[in-house]
């Protein structure tokens, strides 16, 4: 099943454009990459699929619902959660309650109920609470739930964003450049907390520079090259492909747009 169709989305920046006519689809269950050079345009198109910016051209369709246009919580609750290259934890704040703020994006109190804790309030707070434990778990960080995220190693402050994503409860996760800064066993972890989430019945889009982490958790790959998409498929097919071969040793672009 198709979860999400991208239609020749275009996103221009005066005389730059940043992604040009770009089309994919991404199905249920699985797993896709979008890879590229730097400055080929991931970044810019992870924005437009997600609220943070708006393509001049194209569409987005999650689940039969146009995306373009809406802003970001929108599209938080219609399904779809992000993280960002450069992690945006609450510092004072200890991992289980960084996940906490994600499920606020669910919650249907108000003001008033919140501040005069009415048992709608307090309810919630305490499924908050539960569901930021079984995604910690889920993530394989539990241990880490009550320490302050100005303490945490740069790993699991990644793992954390991302049960922070998950408690917004999407159906489709992007991530971008979630293995930034990350050594070895670190990434290693990363793969299998992957694996996790895609088996929990969510799907993934991710953006990496990793290639050894992109061909082994993806299923389809998307390759961008000066904006425009240059390849698409499986990663056998990817990894023999001139065109993206050409691309990756041609790249001199010091950053993405």
């Amino acid at each position: 099943m198709t979860l999400l169709q991208v239609r020749n989305v275009t996103r221009r920046f005066g005389g730059l454009t940043a992604v040009d006519d770009v089309s994919f689809d991404v199905y249920e269950g699985t797993v896709k990459a979008l890879i590229g050079p730097n400055g080929a345009g991931k970044s810019t198109l992870f924005n437009a699929l997600t609220g943070f910016d708006r393509p001049d051209e194209g569409s987005v369709v999650f689940e039969g619902e146009e995306l373009v246009g809406r802003k970001p919580r929108e599209v938080v609750r219609v399904g779809l959660a992000r993280t960002f290259q450069n992690t945006q934890l609450f510092e004072e704040m200890t991992a289980g309650e960084n996940v906490m703020v994600g499920s606020q994006a669910r919650q249907r109190r108000g003001f008033t109920t919140a501040m005069l804790r009415l048992p709608n309030a307090v309810a919630e707070d305490r499924e908050a609470r539960e569901d930021a434990s079984r995604l910690l778990r889920l993530i394989g960080i539990e241990e880490w739930i009550d320490v302050p995220a100005a303490d945490l190693p740069a790993g699991i402050r990644r793992l954390v964003e991302i049960a922070r994503a998950l408690a917004t409860r999407p159906r489709l996760l992007l991530l971008d450049e979630p293995a930034a800064g990350l050594n070895a066993t670190e990434t290693r972890e990363l793969v299998q907390t992957l694996f996790r989430v895609r088996d929990s019945g969510i799907t993934v889009v991710i953006v990496e520079h990793d290639m050894g982490l992109v061909m082994e958790v993806s299923d389809e790959i998307v390759v961008l090259d000066r904006g425009a998409k240059i390849a698409e498929g499986p990663p056998r097919m990817i990894q023999k492909d001139p065109a993206v071969i050409a691309a990756y040793l041609g790249g001199e672009v010091d950053d993405d747009v």
